[in-house]
Parts: structure tokens; C-alpha cells; sequence
């Protein structure tokens, strides 16, 4: 029996080496994000505090990209524009974190399914939020769940689904035609069990490189961030998992691999902001059969827009046959096939709402571009409080030990500046040279040498937004502001809580709320 799988596997191998990838049958796709990790936080691109084996080796057997970006980094609106194709800004209330997902934006597992393909997801698909269609039926934009099994993790901050079994469980049922399945790890979102990079993973604080400018370096930011890197080898750990299974069934070879992260970090001025660690994101792919010179540094501008452009072609499907709303987003087809694309010197960002914590439970709007080595971004209410109001807790920020240290160095009087950094208010204009200054300490906005930059990329992001139909830009941004949050426990935040009301907020700790406003 071993010797016929592996004659057909052989005989399958020689058949695809002889066609190009439009010539291939479609692909199964796997796509796996980790929940909250940034770029370069995976060991194939340098990183010696975080190991990760199995995303390494879809980037040695396939492609590592030097600058892919989420348009949006916060769960819900990036995942949005991931399976829609859409830039949040053109996704109504789905551009914000929370939302009830309009039914008239269809995503390409729900195309895939009605065309051919098996699909499923384990984890964490898309959220949160809320998504029924057009007669109030509940949809699974990711597809339908698989979440049967589960295990004891290596802490109790880590969730007990075991992903590589549900899998596992998917692939015993897809066994008519290709599949598409969404691998959503729940790590390494917060909350952490502190001290368990250290005493699980046996990793030490001086193994950290460096720590951010924007936090002090002290050993409890190390910890901080040496859990967040056990979280993030456990979501590559059931990766492996995969791609042994996919091996052991002889499906490896037509199998399209995406490795990545939903947004940043979720660390003060990370998750939830606008700066190069916030949107930049890992991302290996991986394809034996249809990927050209595998193993190759791809320094082309990607966005999460180009996902579901990629998907629906390789299905063999045409944009206009999906019923999907138009995308901006360019199929990263011609990557695989190692045509240099030229016109892929760019990605745009952005945010509207993510958290409540600001009265009448308004966002803090951004809109930015990253080209070359410059960041340009316009704050377009910098009145707000960038990360929440401090009286309710700097909700924009996840709780966790980095943010108490700054919060605490404030307080004592040791050091505001770590605060201002992270939590104080900007300004309306912003640009960094990230080439040079990657955590976006030195902003170049009033330096005269820059002003031809600064002036190019401000007028080419404005005429693209009013391009793509953006509300901010078009005279209409308060739309954002009025869409309604759609977790009844939280919503009106603001104005409940300074009435007097008893609230809880689960992803922040009690401490971080101010016992008034600040200046």
C-alpha cells in the first residue's frame, strides 16, 4: 500500500512540473494568522527570541515577504478586508472593530464554497462582531466551524482548541474536490500568564535583542514580550502539525500555504495604531506546485487586499463571477511566477473606531500610506485621545504588564516621556523614514528636506481614498463615528461608565483607569 501511494504521488509530481500554475488544477488553500503578531517576529527573518520552525520552512520552501500590510490593525476590520478584498474604509460598518458585517459584502470563502471547494475553519475566524445575511441568517464568513477537539495547553491563558486535530477532522471530510480552510489561532492575543516565556519555554530576557524605544527596558517589559513569544511558537507549533499531516496524505504539492498575523502586537502604540510595527505584518507562502524559484525575499508592497484577488483566481474564477463589491487589492499571482511587478511600491492604512472608551463612542480616524522607506499618516481628529480616554482605561490598549510599567512610571513621577509615547496625544500630520527608524521616533513632518515627500505621498493617498470612495475623505467620515457597536455590554462605554454605571471591560486591567481626566 505505501509503495502505490508513493508511485501516485511521483506520477502526480511529474504531471504538475510540466504545467505552468494557470495550467494547474485548483489548489487547496490553507490560510493560517496568528492573532496579534508583528513583523519580523518569526526566526526566518532574524528574530532569536522567537522560534518558529514550520512558518520558517514554508518560507525556505516557498516565499518570505519583506513588506506585507494590513490596511486596518485591529481583528475584526483587518480580517474583513482580508476576506472581502476591500480596504476597511470601503466596508461601511465593517470597517470598524465590533460591527454588524453588512450582508451585502460577500467574502471569497463563501465564493470558493459555491464554486467547487470544501471549506471550514478552526479557532478564530472572523471577528468580532456579528454577520447575517439579508434575511437575518447567521453567516460564517470563514467558513463553517470545526472545532470538535480539544487539549491541555501549555498554559492557561493559551485556548484548549487543538487546531491540528480539528484539521485533521476537516481534511477526513473534504473528500470531493479542493478544500479551503482557515487555520485562526486565538495566540498570541492576550491575556498571558506572566513569566511563562521564562519558566515554559526556558527562555531568558537577555535572549531580547532590543526592546522598543517607545517602552522602557526593564524586566518586566522582557517578560512581557518573551510570553508573547511562547503564544506565537505555539500557533507555529500546530502549523507543523499541518503541514505533516498535509505531507502524510500526499496533498502538500497542490496545496497553497499563507502564514500571517491579523495585525501588530498587542502591545501599547502596536495593535489598534498606525505605525510600521502596528500594520506590518509576517508573511511566508508557500506552493511546491505552483510556485516559481521557491525561496526567494519578495521586497514587493502586499496588502491584505490581495488575498482574496489571489484566491478567487486560483480557483479559476473571475472577479466579476464572485457577486463580491470591487476590490483595489492585485492577485499575487504574478509574484509566484517571479514577474517583477513594478507598480507594487505601495500599501495604504488606516482606522476608524476600535475600542469604545471615548465619549459617544467615537473612533480616533487615521488614513496613511507606507512607500519606500516613508510613513505618512494624518491623524484627522488629533483632539482624541489616540489609544481611549485615560479615564476609562486607555481602552484601545490590551491590559497586560507593559502597559501597567508605563502607566506606573507615570504615576510615581519617574517618567512621562514612555507614557507621552505611547498614550499622548499627535499631531495632525506625521512621517517617519522607517528604513531608518522603524518604531517611529522621529517624526520628519516639519523638516524642510522632506517636504517634497511629504507632499507626494499626502496628494497620492487623498486622490486614491477619493478614488476608492472613502467617506473620511469625501466629506462623510462622522458615518464611521455613528455606526452603532455591536457588543451591547460595552457599547456607550464612555458616557455610561462617568454616569456612574458599573462596567467591566475584560481586555484591560482595573489600574488602568485614570481616577480622572488628564491633561
Amino acid at each position: 500500500m505505501k509503495s502505490t501511494h508513493y508511485l501516485k504521488l511521483l506520477l502526480f509530481c511529474v504531471l504538475i512540473s510540466c504545467q505552468t500554475p494557470e495550467q494547474l488544477p485548483p489548489p487547496n488553500i490553507l490560510f493560517c494568522i496568528a492573532d496579534d503578531a508583528s513583523f519580523p517576529h518569526m526566526s526566518a527573518y532574524g528574530t532569536q527570541w522567537v522560534n518558529t520552525p514550520a512558518f520558517d520552512r514554508v518560507a525556505r520552501e516557498g516565499l518570505l515577504f519583506m513588506n506585507c500590510y494590513t490596511p486596518n490593525a485591529k481583528c475584526a476590520p483587518s480580517r474583513s478586508s482580508l476576506l472581502t478584498g476591500r480596504n476597511s474604509w470601503q466596508l461601511e460598518e465593517a470597517g470598524n472593530h465590533w460591527p454588524f458585517f453588512p450582508a451585502k459584502f460577500r467574502t471569497y470563502a463563501e465564493v470558493l464554497a459555491e464554486n467547487g471547494y470544501y471549506t471550514g475553519y478552526t479557532g478564530k475566524g472572523w471577528g468580532p462582531g456579528f454577520a447575517n445575511d439579508a434575511a437575518g441568517n447567521p453567516r460564517n464568513l470563514a467558513g463553517p466551524v470545526f472545532q470538535k477537539h480539544t487539549l491541555t495547553p501549555p498554559t492557561d491563558k493559551i485556548s484548549p482548541k487543538d487546531y491540528s486535530a480539528n484539521f485533521v477532522d476537516f481534511l477526513d471530510q473534504a473528500t470531493d474536490g479542493p478544500w479551503c480552510f482557515w487555520y485562526g489561532a486565538h495566540e498570541p492575543h492576550r491575556a498571558y500568564q506572566y513569566g511563562t516565556g521564562a519558566t515554559v519555554a526556558n527562555k531568558n530576557i537577555s535572549d531580547i535583542d532590543e526592546v522598543p524605544q517607545f517602552w522602557p527596558d526593564m524586566d518586566t517589559v522582557r517578560h512581557d514580550m518573551l510570553d508573547y513569544a511562547l503564544e506565537l511558537e505555539y500557533f507555529d507549533s500546530h502549523l507543523g502539525k499541518m503541514l505533516q499531516e498535509l505531507e502524510s496524505r500526499g496533498m502538500l504539492e497542490n496545496t497553497i500555504i499563507v502564514v500571517t498575523a491579523d495585525n501588530g502586537m498587542p502591545f501599547p502604540r502596536i495593535k489598534s495604531q498606525t505605525y510600521e510595527m502596528s500594520n506590518h505584518l509576517p508573511l511566508a507562502i508557500m506552493w511546491p506546485a505552483g510556485i516559481q524559484n521557491p525561496g526567494r525575499r519578495v521586497q514587493d508592497f502586499v496588502s491584505f487586499i490581495d488575498f482574496a484577488p489571489t484566491f478567487i483566481e486560483l480557483a479559476g474564477l473571475s472577479w466579476g463571477q464572485t457577486g463580491m463589491a470591487s476590490t483595489p487589492g492585485k492577485s499575487l499571482t504574478d509574484i509566484f511566477q517571479s514577474v517583477e511587478q513594478r507598480d507594487r511600491d505601495y500599501v495604504l492604512i488606516g482606522k476608524e473606531r476600535h475600542d469604545v472608551g471615548r465619549p459617544d463612542d467615537v473612533g480616533y480616524p487615521v488614513r496613511g500610506m507606507v512607500k519606500g522607506q516613508y510613513l505618512y499618516v494624518r491623524n484627522f481628529q488629533p483632539d482624541r485621545w489616540p489609544a481611549g480616554n485615560p479615564e476609562t482605561g486607555y481602552l484601545a490598549t490590551d491590559g497586560g504588564a507593559t502597559k501597567s510599567a508605563i502607566l506606573d512610571l507615570r504615576r510615581s513621577g519617574e517618567n512621562e516621556q514612555f507614557w507621552q509615547w505611547n498614550f499622548g496625544k499627535r499631531p495632525e500630520e506625521e512621517l517617519y523614514q522607517i528604513s531608518e527608524d522603524p518604531y517611529c521616533m522621529n517624526n520628519l513632518i516639519a523638516d524642510p528636506e522632506t517636504a517634497t515627500i511629504q507632499q507626494e505621498m499626502r496628494t497620492q493617498l487623498m486622490a486614491l481614498l477619493k478614488e476608492q470612495g472613502d467617506p473620511r475623505v469625501l466629506g462623510n467620515g462622522a458615518v464611521f463615528d455613528q455606526y452603532v457597536y455591536s457588543d451591547e455590554n460595552s457599547r456607550d462605554f464612555y458616557n455610561r461608565y462617568m454616569a456612574g454605571e458599573e462596567l467591566r471591560a475584560g481586555w484591560v486591567e482595573p489600574s488602568d483607569f485614570e481616577p480622572g481626566p488628564v491633561d
